[in-house]
């Protein structure tokens, strides 16, 4: 069944690849275009790691709510979602856990040093005014530093582009959802800005498959941006991003009255100034993230808030570019990193109720150089000394070589880099943690090579590599006979069910295939990622087995019609293969096709109808045992930009 299925995928991507057809909107693959989530403009023909650029005009097209709808859609990245919109969500980029990727907005890091693995949750995430969206894939720490094992996500949201404009959009559907946003910004000789809001609600449905009524959720978002040209070698850049957030949910035994709460914000403030004749670029900043979250129990009298969570993240951040030549551009930074976390959730309701703060600072210094010694040919090369307040100092490395013999039409990349992840404060401090815990450390390789056949066709392939060791993962405590020293909570006789510990490695490995074309009015595109991540724990009873919820085989198609009347129509296909639901665990969730039809309008200048029908065929699948998933669903709506 297997050989099968890997068959059907690979036959679908390699029909659409070479029959000649591809998306006209998928230009993000040019290597004109400039890659941002390197810290520094790069061209992409000359980044020497696996990337996916997405524009405004292929975010548009394929409508997504989420930015999750949107990143499942490109190579190698997979989803766990428990239930509908607003819970828990866990995204994973070649199988590396949902806590090692790096999520930037704007260029304000987010991040929950009180959650589990102290990573961003991407269930209050939404498109909002985003229109620009990299990922950077395999261990990415030099510049990133920690949590970047698995790749990192960066967005941008829109910039003015005129002295005046504006856009909103406005969508409703199944589940009596409605999705809103509006935006208004200006650039100017003095001053470049935008704000924009947005709003989002539906019932939802039953968060658990076996519950009978449904979970709604709701969010209200806001960000904004601000840059003052006080010279022409010198600006302030001043951003934002707010989001509140609420999602009722169920309890492992289905309908429960239980709802949570979750505010999240950002805030950044940047100087950028200029010397050597602008070929020397500086930029000192400082930005804060908070997230609250607190569970609510109706059904408890006595205390209705089971749970309550403050994490905090306050950087200091200086960073320079420094062009020595055409050919050889430095990068280097310095950065400090101060994390401190809230949290309490007792399990007796009559017992004291006390936030007690935990807190770590990481100190970093890095840097990359980037040089092109021949024409076509790019090298770069870095480091970067992390030192922990916790756990002590790490140093990463990375090496990595592109060239394109014909100014973009073939390019060949090959890189090595590593990554690591801090323990989270959550898996030092909490009742569970243990404060001696070591990072977590990737090496990774990977080489790869894209081709273009003018404007008709473009394909790439990429093989991967990464061993991650250190994993941290929950141990659980002997039910019977002495209890070694770890099952006490430590400093005290109270025993404990179980703690975290480095007990696991693993090892992911695979190929992600693209290719997108076009003829005439015709377009397609798709991709195929076949990932192996697998447990390589000795003695482990996983050992050798594919890691839970990473599907080995992965694959998205989309096809459809570009009209010089202003209307595009598609069908997409999106396959995710059979999966383990949790380690030590022979459960497996099946695989599934969902298929989903898209089309938009453009009434006149400025004005955009459009439409989609999601999961036509009404699938019933489960990305976690238990947990509903969104069946088919129907939503129509308007936008525009003026």
């Amino acid at each position: 069944m297997r050989l099968t299925r890997f068959s059907i995928a690979s036959s679908l991507i390699l029909s659409f690849g070479l029959s000649g057809t591809a998306h006209a909107e998928s230009d993000e693959r040019d290597s004109s275009i400039v890659v941002t989530s390197l810290r520094t403009p790069v061209e992409q023909a000359r980044v020497s790691t696996s990337v996916t650029v997405l524009d405004e005009a292929e975010i548009r097209l394929q409508q997504p709510i989420a930015l999750t709808d949107l990143l499942l859609r490109t190579p190698g990245i997979s989803l766990t979602r428990n239930g509908g919109y607003g819970t828990t969500t866990s995204l994973r980029i070649r199988g590396a856990d949902s806590g090692q990727t790096v999520m930037v907005i704007d260029g304000m890091r987010l991040s929950d040093p009180s959650a589990t693995s102290g990573g961003y949750g991407f269930s209050n995430l939404l498109i909002d005014d985003i229109e620009h969206v990299e990922i950077l894939r395999g261990p990415q720490s030099i510049l990133w530093g920690s949590d970047a094992i698995g790749g990192v996500v960066s967005v941008t949201t829109r910039k003015a582009q005129k002295p005046l404009e504006g856009s909103f959009a406005v969508e409703a559907g199944t589940h009596d959802t409605v999705n809103a946003q509006a935006g208004i910004g200006g650039t100017g000789a003095l001053v470049d800005w935008r704000i924009s809001g947005s709003t989002f609600s539906t019932t939802g449905i039953s968060a658990r498959n076996n519950g009978t009524e449904p979970d709604g959720y709701r969010r209200s978002a806001a960000n904004g941006r601000v840059t003052f040209k006080l010279t022409p070698d010198l600006s302030l850049d001043l951003r934002g991003y707010w989001s509140d957030a609420r999602n009722d949910f169920d309890g492992f035994s289905g309908d429960s009255p239980s709802y949570g709460l979750t505010t999240e914000w950002s805030a950044y403030a940047g100087v950028n100034f200029t010397v050597l004749g602008g070929r020397f670029t500086n930029r000192l900043a400082v930005m804060q993230t908070e997230t609250d979250r607190e569970n609510f129990d109706p059904s408890r009298s006595v205390r209705p808030l089971d749970f309550d969570a403050h994490g905090r993240v306050r950087r200091f951040e200086y960073q320079g570019t420094l062009n020595l030549s055409d050919a050889v551009q430095a990068v280097f930074g310095a950065e400090r990193e101060e994390q401190r976390m809230t949290s309490a959730s007792p399990s007796d309701s009559a017992a004291p109720y006390v936030l007690l703060p935990n807190r770590a600072h990481t100190n970093s210094i890095y840097g990359e150089l980037r040089v092109t010694p021949l024409t076509g040919l790019t090298l770069n090369g870095g480091a970067r000394y992390d030192h922990q307040s916790r756990f002590g100092g790490n140093t990463v490395f990375s090496a990595g070589a592109a060239y394109t013999p014909n100014d973009g039409t073939t390019v060949l990349r090959a890189s090595y880099d590593e990554g690591f992840k801090a323990p989270s404060l959550f898996q030092m401090f909490s009742e569970f943690g243990d404060a001696a815990l070591k990072p977590e450390r990737a090496q990774g390789w990977e080489a790869g090579i894209e081709q273009r056949l003018g404007t008709a066709l473009h394909a790439s392939a990429t093989w991967f590599h990464r061993d991650t060791n250190n994993l941290i993962d929950f141990a659980f405590c002997p039910t019977s006979g002495t209890l070694p020293a770890e099952c006490f909570v430590p400093g005290t006789p109270t025993t404990r069910f179980g703690y975290y510990a480095n007990v696991r490695k693993s090892r992911a490995q695979g190929v992600e295939l693209a290719a997108n074309a076009r003829v005439g009015v015709f377009f397609a595109e798709g991709n195929y990622s076949w990932v192996s991540a697998e447990d390589r724990s000795t003695g482990s009873a996983d050992f050798d087995r594919q890691l839970a919820r990473v599907p080995r085989h992965l694959a998205n198609v989309t096809a459809g019609v570009d009209l010089p009347q202003g209307l595009k129509a598609s069908v997409a296909a999106r396959y995710s293969g059979a999966t383990f639901d949790r380690a030590g665990s022979a459960t497996v969730l099946s695989d599934y096709w969902l298929i989903d039809l898209r089309a938009q309008w453009r009434v006149i200048d400025g004005l955009t109808l459009q439409g989609r029908v999601e999961n036509l065929a009404d699938k019933h699948y489960q990305t976690a045992r238990g947990y509903g998933s969104l069946g088919r669903t129907v939503y129509l709506g308007l936008r525009s930009r003026f």
